[in-house]
């Protein structure tokens, strides 16, 4: 028996798999009880990307497998309100060196009211955010320019976010996001935007489930069950999550919202009173940069839609 630090890369229900990062060599694990039961409110106290300490017997096996018996402090975590009532939150992802936030504007449309949830959740925990404008070919094609163009207004200038567009189909793009893959990076994203061809694209010696798009309904089909991380061939490391149909916020009381719009943040320092919702207060620097046009009318309403909602996307 030895006491080892390793990073779990992949989460199953309650069984894990570890490895001593930048090495790869898997070997099985399960939870002690008590670290289970510590007052954690998250339905996985231990996520994908957490360092832990573990006890790892000689003949390591799924038949004996090492014990986690810590999880060391996280420097930054993507979390999300849980469905499940019993909890209050669900540990995307830890220790991240950059989320990768897939979208795709039809094949299918990602709500862009999703899309702020996750990026002022990645603001909030300090975890550095590109997103990735996936299916480009398929846009060209339909003739959505204009959509696009208005997608890099919104996002890159004004919000001021990095944009690659890609296409797993024609490999546009994936060089590009390839380069950016530095360290452990979390590829997220709505059902059917291509994460799991993205994935097989970067490093054709993976080979995540994919599924067809459901045309009934235009929203891809559950692929990924289970969250876990890849090696990647040309260096770093990726973790591939189940496609997300909801993304309630937590631990954001109404007045600290906007802090987290990159947009709104700039612009607010103009607001005659202080604090500001930027709802109704006269002399709002933030309602007059909507009307200018320096912060996006969707943005905005996806702020409004934030502060109106209660139990359902934040923690009372």
């Amino acid at each position: 028996m030895k006491n080892v630090q390793a990073t779990v890369v992949k989460h199953t229900g309650s069984h894990y798999l570890l490895s001593i990062l930048p090495a790869w060599e898997l070997f099985p694990a399960v939870i002690r009880g008590k670290v289970r039961l510590q007052k954690s409110t998250a339905t996985n106290p231990v996520a994908v990307g957490d360092n832990v300490l573990c006890e790892v017997p000689d003949d390591v096996s799924e038949s004996n497998p090492a014990i986690i018996t810590e999880v060391l402090p996280r420097r930054n975590y993507v979390i999300r309100k849980s469905t499940n009532l019993s909890r209050e939150a669900h540990i995307i992802a830890s220790n991240i060196d950059r989320a990768f936030v897939v979208v795709t504007l039809a094949f299918p449309e990602v709500k862009l009211p999703f899309l702020d949830r996750l990026l002022v959740t990645c603001e909030v925990y300090g975890v550095p955010v590109t997103i990735v404008l996936n299916k480009i070919d398929l846009l060209r094609k339909a003739g959505a320019d204009d959509l696009i163009a208005a997608f890099h207004d919104t996002y890159g200038r004004l919000a001021g976010y990095d944009i690659i567009e890609t296409s797993a189909k024609t490999g546009e793009g994936i060089d590009t996001l390839r380069q950016a893959l530095a360290g452990i990076n979390l590829l997220s994203g709505v059902s059917g935007v291509g994460k799991s061809s993205l994935i097989k694209a970067l490093d054709p010696n993976l080979n995540p489930k994919t599924a067809q798009i459901s045309l009934s309904h235009l929203q891809g089909r559950h692929t990924t069950t289970f969250y876990e991380m890849y090696p990647l061939k040309s260096g770093g490391f990726i973790i591939d999550t189940p496609g997300i149909r909801s993304f309630g916020l937590l631990d954001l009381q109404p007045e600290e919202i906007a802090l987290y719009f990159p947009e709104m943040l700039r612009e607010s320092q103009g607001c005659r009173f202080t604090p500001c919702t930027h709802t109704h207060e006269p002399g709002c620097a933030v309602k007059k940069a909507v009307d200018e046009g320096r912060i996006s009318a969707d943005r905005y309403n996806s702020y409004l839609g934030m502060l109106e909602e209660n139990t359902k996307y934040r923690q009372k």
